[in-house]
């Protein structure tokens, strides 16, 4: 699989990067639980295969996520040759509290948790969810903290990871980030991100879209997953998902592969992180992304109306 450099860093990773969210056992988000053996078994497929990417965070599953894929680290001596593995930095979760001395005892964390003594890429994550933004944004706050540990050499490259997009983007344009990561505002239902994304691609900054799938109900489907960005969705909200399936079942086509093409074919677009919760969804994954599609099915995808605005503004955010 080719791979990109990682904004203007020495990093080079796949257009393919898999998300470990789900692997850290989130059933509040997800609807299913993940047990440590499935997570397992999931964490070698993909260490196995020939994507060179791998996205998790200190808060998935209360920290399980990067305990799991610790372990498989720990197993097999190190991570493989050329692995790049994304974790994030955050907020204490009882408090909200988000200083320079959290983003220290986060990244502390974190190394312990996967094995490693440094990580290639380290976001901050979430802010939006911290109890006081000042104490990121302000002098000798998290960000301050952040590049400290780039310099350090703790990182070899730092980003940014959040949803809403009034907070990350002032932020983004203020700081020398390496990449950003947005979740569920790029994908076949939903644009909000153009404008962040046009404006990283021009500043060398590398663009990771993850949940291409909207959570899920573009690849599992209206009928099986009536879930849109990690929210029950009634017949209204479901609408524009079936007009998908609908074009996608004329041209013969799995819904999951249009709206995973959709994020790879964006040349904005370094990497798209899909997450995956069973060893079977990397090779499916690999297969959806190898899929030769019409140009016709674009055709119709793109005469599709799609929403500009916060997929996720009426979210009631629970970790877990």
């Amino acid at each position: 699989m080719p791979r990109y450099a990682l904004g203007k860093t020495d990093l080079e990773v796949t257009e393919l990067c898999f998300g470990a969210s789900a692997l850290g056992d989130m059933p509040y988000t997800y609807g299913y639980s993940v047990d440590e053996a499935r997570a397992r078994a999931t964490i070698e497929a993909i260490f196995d295969g020939p994507v060179n990417f791998l996205d998790t965070s200190r808060n998935y599953g209360f920290g399980r996520s990067e305990e799991r894929i610790g372990q498989v680290i720990k197993a097999r001596g190190g991570l493989p040759k050329g692995f790049v593995l994304s974790t994030k930095l955050d907020r204490d979760m009882e408090t909200g509290r988000f200083d320079a001395a959290r983003v220290r005892a986060s990244i502390e964390e974190s190394l312990r948790a996967l094995n490693l003594e440094s990580v290639p890429l380290l976001h901050l994550h979430d802010p939006e969810h911290a109890r006081d933004l000042t104490e990121i944004t302000g002098e000798g706050g998290a960000l301050d903290e952040l590049f400290k540990l780039k310099e350090e050499g703790l990182a070899q490259a730092v980003g940014l990871a959040m949803g809403r997009l009034d907070v990350m983007e002032p932020i983004l344009r203020a700081y020398p980030f390496d990449a950003l990561i947005s979740h569920n505002r790029f994908t076949l239902l939903n644009r909000s991100a153009e404008a962040m994304f046009d404006y990283a691609y021009d500043n060398d900054i590398a663009v990771l879209n993850a949940a291409p799938f909207a959570s899920g109900v573009l690849a599992k489907g209206s009928a099986a997953m009536p879930r849109i960005t990690y929210q029950a969705a009634d017949d209204a909200a479901l609408a524009p998902v079936r007009a998908i399936e609908e074009v996608c079942a004329r041209h013969g086509v799995p819904t999951g592969v249009a709206a995973l093409q959709f994020s790879l074919r964006d040349p904005r677009v370094t990497s798209t992180v899909v997450g995956v919760s069973k060893p079977e969804r990397v090779q499916q994954t690999l297969d959806w992304a190898a899929m030769k599609l019409p140009q016709a099915l674009w055709d119709d995808l793109s005469a599709l109306p799609f929403s500009a605005e916060d997929p996720e503004a009426s979210r009631v955010y629970k970790p877990g």
